[in-house]
């Protein structure tokens, strides 16, 4: 449990009157080399580090609730924050860079402040599939496997449904526009999502972060590693990928099968962005065989 002094420590966002904010799990925290880092936690047993993307409005709750009890009949699923997001750490801008290497090291300082005698499998969506490969690469000994679902890596610029993110206005309106992008067209999200996302995303402090973190994107122009980076991957990895995901594309995801040389994969078909949003028990189900059989 977190102690009392973390919790006055940490960032205070109410959501009012909002079933998704009324259902969410207690918060935790650990402080990860500095980032005091909001994480929530289902489950037993080896540790599934959960990892959102990077949409305005993302965080451990709405991104993964769905799939939460899915993975706690297996493991210890742990849902995390990344740095600006949530109701993680929010760094002035000014004297913080929000880059891929900071959400990297987060991690990586994450899984070393849980204190796990063990391996921990790491499972991310879009830019926090390229965290897992970050992390992976700086703390590889404490990790096990990595599920790369959607995953932010490969070099495409910025495409016109990634500009929903980069050019988000801060109005629910916006919010719709992202979960546009991101999803399939069947894909219904709740009013109460929406609004979720919108209240997360318009706090002051996420807000300033948030607008640095995409002026990075625009300055890199997307988010990418080179080829060479992604190849030094070791660890087995799962790459699950929507045939229509129209932020990263299928082209991506097969790039990544050729560079790492211990992957898999598996494609959902009428799937965008969100696998684990938009088909929550067939993703959640894959996962876990990967993760947890005895024949890879």
């Amino acid at each position: 449990m977190t102690d009392q002094a973390t919790l006055t420590r940490a960032r205070k966002i109410e959501i009012p009157n909002n079933s998704v904010e009324a259902e969410r799990l207690p918060s935790q925290y650990l402080d990860a080399g500095g980032i005091l880092t909001h994480y929530i936690e289902m489950g037993e047993g080896v540790p599934t580090i959960l990892i959102h993307g990077g949409g305005a409005g993302a965080d451990c709750w709405g991104n993964w609730r769905t799939c939460l009890p899915i993975f706690a009949k297996e493991c210890h699923a742990i849902a995390i924050d990344l740095v600006g997001f949530g109701r993680s750490d929010v760094p002035d801008p000014a004297g913080f860079v929000y880059s891929q290497d900071a959400r990297d090291q987060q991690l990586a300082d994450f899984i070393t402040a849980l204190d796990y005698d063990g391996k921990v499998n790491l499972v991310g969506n879009s830019t926090g599939g390229l965290t897992a490969m970050g992390a992976s690469m700086l703390v590889p000994d404490k990790v096990e496997k990595l599920v790369l679902m959607g995953s932010a890596g490969i070099e495409t610029g910025v495409n016109t449904p990634l500009k929903a993110l980069t050019e988000y206005d801060f109005t629910e309106a916006g919010i719709r526009r992202i979960i546009s992008s991101l999803a399939n067209p069947t894909f219904q999200a709740s009013d109460d999502l929406i609004a979720y996302r919108h209240q997360l995303s318009i706090d002051p402090e996420t807000r300033a972060g948030y607008s640095a973190f995409m002026s990075w994107i625009g300055e890199q122009k997307g988010l990418h590693r080179p080829e060479e980076f992604i190849a030094k991957v070791t660890h087995k990895s799962l790459v699950v990928h929507g045939k229509d995901d129209a932020v990263v594309p299928l082209s991506s995801g097969l790039r990544l099968l050729e560079l790492i040389e211990n992957s898999w994969g598996y494609l959902v078909p009428h799937c965008g962005h969100w696998a684990m949003l938009e088909y929550p028990e067939e993703f959640s189900q894959v996962v876990l065989e990967f993760l947890y059989n005895d024949y890879n």
